[in-house]
């Protein structure tokens, strides 16, 4: 079956609800209209131009270009888990740890699933390694901010409460140890809702798309399971790793509560 295209046309269309909401914020005063019309710009810009740059990619598959691209998207994300942070390491801590997180999550789950799962060949084949690192980066991204960002701001409003069971002789370890099981469970709960809801209430964005191209409606079940349980695993780990991080970073060598390293 031939995949309807669309044209600019179309998608400026598409633009005029979204238009259509920002006013309605901007009459209720909800302070939403000025982000999302810049979220929605920001949205055209940047898939206008990763498609140009990604059919150069395709046609002159390299090693070097897919590591290249790669690259870009872990700088990217890295910059988006910061800039979410209340209260930052000092020192570019914030930006290593997120780094850490998502190179080691995104890209040991990313070369996974291409090298043993899928089985294309060359393993760095743009078409597959890009596509699947995004999706894996994406929500590991999330995860790892919201992991980071619930633990320092907790630490924080909570100093009162380490100081005393520090005090009382607990470990460094001990003394947060809630604050790091709440903090990996906020950044789990949206892939876990995903998982719980995926092709019940929702169809997700892989499988959707496969289907609209034509694609057998089972081939594209099993992709979606598959990056489902691919983008859990990262964001688990990713999480997992870099809230054990930032809990040993709040901390010295001599087990103190060390807050002025956090930065507002």
């Amino acid at each position: 079956m031939d995949v309807i295209a669309l044209s600019w046309r179309d998608i400026l269309l598409a633009a005029v609800p979204l238009a259509a909401l920002a006013a309605v914020f901007a009459w209720r005063g909800c302070g939403l209209s000025r982000t999302l019309l810049i979220g929605a710009v920001r949205t055209f810009v940047q898939l206008a131009l990763v498609g140009v740059v990604l059919k150069g990619v395709f046609q002159n598959a390299h090693p070097l270009w897919t590591f290249c691209f790669s690259m870009v998207m872990l700088g990217a994300g890295t910059w988006e888990v910061a800039r979410r942070q209340h209260r930052r390491f000092s020192s570019g801590w914030t930006v290593g740890l997120a780094v850490l997180g998502l190179f080691t999550a995104g890209f040991t789950v990313t070369v996974f699933a291409v090298a043993a799962l899928v089985g294309v060949r060359p393993w760095w084949s743009p078409q597959y390694a890009i596509p699947l690192l995004g999706m894996i980066l994406g929500n590991t991204m999330t995860g790892i901010a919201l992991g980071m960002d619930t633990l320092t701001q907790n630490a924080w409003k909570q100093r009162a409460v380490i100081e005393n069971r520090l005090a009382l002789g607990q470990t460094a370890a001990d003394a947060v140890s809630e604050l790091r099981r709440e903090s990996v469970r906020t950044a789990m709960t949206p892939i876990i809702n995903s998982l719980a809801v995926c092709g019940v209430v929702s169809l997700p964005g892989m499988m959707t798309g496969q289907i609209l191209s034509g694609s057998d409606p089972l081939a594209a079940v099993r992709y979606q399971m598959m990056i489902m349980y691919l983008i859990a695993a990262g964001a688990g780990f990713g999480s997992l790793l870099t809230v054990q991080l930032c809990a040993r970073r709040l901390f010295d060598s001599r087990e103190r509560l060390r807050l002025d390293r956090l930065s507002a």
